[in-house]
């Protein structure tokens, strides 16, 4: 057992499993003032993370009681497993709930159980399921239905999408404010979020565009393709995908890919996994050989295929694939990365659309416990970083009357450098003016440069406890 910080404050949390994932989310939690334990069999592994963020660290089995007891199980409010083996989180998570009671999250990522994600919830009484894979498929999947957009994320329980992307060379956009825009491409969307030299800005009425800037936009589902219409860019899903790689998140990707008329061509370098590959996807074209040949890629067609996927286990070998991939062909490339220790150098290599599953799942997370210390008037239902976590998009539900309620848009108090993207009311977007309302009942989602916002109340300079 390691030393351990003298903090009481947020939740006491115990998270079971120190690899990548599980550094990432003590970090974030210990960042958000949350007590913070963990376990895993690693000693060295163990020592190394509770030095890092002076937190209490136990060596041994998370699924056993009597590591569970060293760890605080009986005074503990979330347990959260996310080791390699997703049998060994049900059990953590099984244990801790019988022994204390206590919230339980897991990390579940093999497919036979992903079907069964609800019953496991329901039966064994877990808050939630986190598989990182399928929720990286389905972020690669809405870019592909719309690929002129560098990411598409879904709010309002797919009712509403922010969708970045790039405003191009000579575009009608350019030099154009945003209230002279709104005027030429309608009103059912909003602009969140621009990016310019690394800078953020959530913008005013009279913020003028350039080519280059990286603009955010919020709008109901399937209003975003129109809005690319009416600003001149194409944005049809593309017709297939070669995707490099044929582990968990390729097998997410290509049956989500399959289902919506794409065709999907997999290169896996391991025979007895394209075997399986082929009975789980029957409609899927699977070649056995080395993703990373690229006589091979050639001979496939990735010279003129829509979209290309490279979904190897290795950062490295992703961006190399996508670079390769920019230079010979011009498919729509989305690269995965699983290490999020260099997103800066990341991002000066322009590789289009990125997705980290770790900061997808750490995502999830976060937004449980905020919604955990929230006040009983509102809940923090979804959590989305942008622009390398320098704004946030929260979705709130609204429970009950509070002072952000009733009360005309314009006329609230709000922190500069926030807008309110949408209130989702009873199913319907709406894209707010200043003198709409925010009901109790609503779902609204805010974007900010603000962090750690836990409660509607906190989008208030000041607020009435």
């Amino acid at each position: 057992m390691f030393s351990k910080k003298d903090d009481k404050s947020g939740l006491r949390i115990i998270i079971v499993g120190c690899g990548k994932v599980g550094n990432t989310i003590t970090e974030q939690l210990c960042k958000e003032g949350h007590d913070v334990t963990i376990i895993d069999k690693d000693a060295s592994a163990v020592q190394a993370i509770s030095n890092l963020y002076d937190i209490m660290g136990v060596v041994g089995n998370g699924a056993s009681y009597s590591v569970q007891d060293d760890a605080g199980i009986h005074n503990t409010d979330l347990l959260i497993a996310v080791t390699e083996s997703d049998e060994l989180n049900l059990l953590c998570c099984t244990i801790a709930k019988q022994v204390s009671g206590c919230a339980t999250i897991a990390r579940v990522r093999t497919p036979d159980y992903s079907k069964e994600v609800n019953y496991l919830r329901e039966k064994l009484g877990l808050a939630m399921i986190i598989n990182p894979e399928m929720e990286a498929a389905k972020e690669a999947a809405r870019i592909l239905y719309m690929p002129n957009a560098l990411e598409v994320n879904a709010f309002a329980h797919g009712q509403a999408e922010m969708i970045k992307f790039k405003i191009p060379e000579g575009n009608m956009l350019v030099g154009k404010t945003l209230f002279n825009m709104a005027r030429t491409a309608g009103h059912d969307f909003l602009i969140c979020a621009i990016e310019r030299d690394k800078e953020v800005f959530i913008p005013s009425g009279d913020f003028q565009l350039e080519a280059g800037d990286i603009v955010s936009f919020v709008a109901p589902r399937a209003e975003g393709r129109r809005f690319f219409k009416e600003i001149g860019i194409p944005s049809n899903q593309v017709k297939n995908c070669m995707i490099i790689g044929g582990g968990k998140a390729a097998y997410y990707l290509a049956a989500r890919l399959i289902r919506a008329g794409i065709d999907v061509k997999i290169i896996e370098s391991d025979k007895a996994r394209c075997e399986e590959l082929s009975i789980m996807l029957p409609k899927a074209i699977i070649i056995h050989g080395d993703g990373t040949d690229a006589d091979l890629l050639k001979e496939e067609g990735l010279e003129s295929v829509e979209a290309f996927v490279p979904l190897t286990g290795i950062d490295e070998e992703n961006i190399m694939l996508t670079l390769h991939a920019r230079k010979v062909s011009k498919a729509k490339v989305i690269t995965k990365i699983n290490r999020i220790n260099f997103t800066d150098a990341v991002s000066s290599l322009d590789l289009g659309s990125v997705i980290y599953p770790r900061f997808i799942t750490t995502e999830a997370i976060i937004a449980y416990v905020r919604a955990r210390k929230a006040s009983i008037g509102s809940n923090v239902e979804t959590l989305y970083h942008m622009f390398d976590s320098k704004v946030e998009a929260i979705e709130f539900r609204v429970k009950s009357e509070s002072e952000v309620t009733n009360i005309p848009l314009k006329d609230l108090p709000l922190h500069k450098e926030l807008l309110i993207s949408f209130i989702n009311r009873n199913g319907k977007i709406i894209i707010p003016g200043g003198l709409d309302c925010i009901m109790p009942g609503d779902t609204v989602m805010i974007v900010t440069t603000h962090s750690g916002f836990k409660d509607i109340r906190d989008i208030l300079r000041t607020k009435r406890h």
